[in-house]
């Protein structure tokens, strides 16, 4: 006993050092504090493993209902899917599957577009496969160039497009390329659409009409034609525990692309990228969504909002000026020096980002963020700037 309680003194030195989301200084991160009920529903499935799913029958009838939970909510009742590590396996999943059905039609290239915006994940995916991305600019909202990739197409007949990548929640503003336009173009010419919703697939089903801008497109879903793979990850607006991302494809007939045998397990096939998973994702998802709700989820998204809006009310009265409207509940405010105020901040112990795409630093209003926060957060950026 004295041995245990000598390492887990140490162990808490250790996680004393880390930051907490409750003291509202991280504000960065697509991740939060999660669901208290987690707590309990780790220790109940800590020994689980889903990458031998024989063994483990119930996580793994936990995980089909989380699935068809998650398909239904973007209007999908025969969904197929996991829940894996989070958005980063989640895209490279994807583009396995564009890869695989690519070289099933003879294709010697692998040509699919995506956003500037795109995650970092995709160049891993990349990298991993050999795929050749053709680049799409942005046009005024920040968005994919729909016409861009019409032009393209026109242009390179033979090139062959296998693949569309589009972003429902960019992790730099959170905005959401416009994926009915781009399915138009898409079901024309036979392109699959992978669109990777991490962060806006917890947020936009849930989004209020008043939270909304107007003339914005937020049709994201399985409800648009050509859309055949979501990425969308519990561990972030859905409260769950990391790790507890998602990968949920139109139907099981996708499942082919992905199996390899796996002849010494309980199931002669495995899809995953990882092999042995717990199945603490799939449980803590199951009850979070559960617990709360349509009715749940909807009130922490507007209260995120709610947030949001009132951060860019205080900007406007210190004179910040924000880089374009807030789509979700990401704020990017204008900085002509963003990763030198972002470092003044983080030795005044703020920690946030900033923004590629424009020069500015980003807010991301997470649950655990609340309006005290939001208030000695303007005036430390305030004293910052007088520096």
């Amino acid at each position: 006993m004295e041995k245990e309680r000598e390492i887990l003194e140490k162990l808490k030195k250790y996680r004393e050092m880390d930051l907490k989301y409750v003291d509202g200084r991280i504000l960065g991160s697509m991740c939060t504090k999660p669901h208290p009920i987690s707590k309990k529903i780790v220790e109940m499935f800590l020994e689980t493993n889903l990458g031998d799913p024989g063994l483990f029958p119930g996580t793994k009838n936990l995980e089909e209902e989380v699935i068809k939970m998650i398909g239904e909510m973007l209007h999908n009742k025969n969904p197929f899917g996991y829940i894996i590590s989070g958005g980063t396996e989640a895209n490279i999943t994807a583009m396995r599957v564009v890869k695989k059905m690519s070289r099933e039609k003879g294709r010697k290239e692998v040509n699919i577009f995506i956003p500037e915006t795109a995650h970092f994940s995709f160049e891993k995916a990349r990298e991993m496969m050999d795929l050749n991305y053709i680049v799409v600019p942005l046009d005024k909202k920040y968005t994919m160039d729909v016409k861009y990739i019409k032009d393209y197409i026109e242009d390179n007949v033979e090139k062959g497009i296998d693949g569309i990548v589009a972003i429902a929640g960019s992790t730099e503003l959170g905005t959401i390329d416009n994926i009915p336009e781009i399915s138009k173009v898409a079901k024309e010419h036979n392109i699959y659409i992978h669109v990777d919703a991490a962060f806006g697939g917890f947020v936009i089903p849930f989004l209020e009409d008043r939270y909304r801008l107007e003339g914005y497109n937020y049709h994201f879903d399985f409800s648009v034609d050509n859309v055949i793979s979501i990425t969308v990850d519990p561990h972030k607006m859905g409260l769950a525990p990391i790790p507890a991302g998602g990968i949920v494809f139109r139907d099981s007939s996708f499942k082919r692309y992905l199996d390899v045998e796996t002849p010494y397990l309980t199931e002669s096939y495995q899809a995953t990228l990882i092999g042995t998973r717990s199945g603490i994702g799939v449980a803590t998802t199951w009850g979070i969504m559960k617990l709360l709700g349509y009715e749940g989820y909807r009130k922490i998204v507007s209260q995120c909002m709610e947030n949001t809006y009132y951060l860019v009310k205080r900007m406007k009265e210190y004179s910040f000026e924000k880089a374009i409207d807030p789509v979700l509940n990401i704020v990017a405010i204008r900085d002509e020096d963003p990763v030198g105020t972002s470092l003044i901040l983080r030795k005044m112990g703020w920690y946030l980002s900033t923004c590629r795409c424009v020069d500015a630093l980003r807010v991301v209003v997470m649950p655990h963020i609340t309006k005290e926060h939001i208030d000695r957060f303007i005036e430390t950026l305030a004293q910052c700037k007088k520096y």
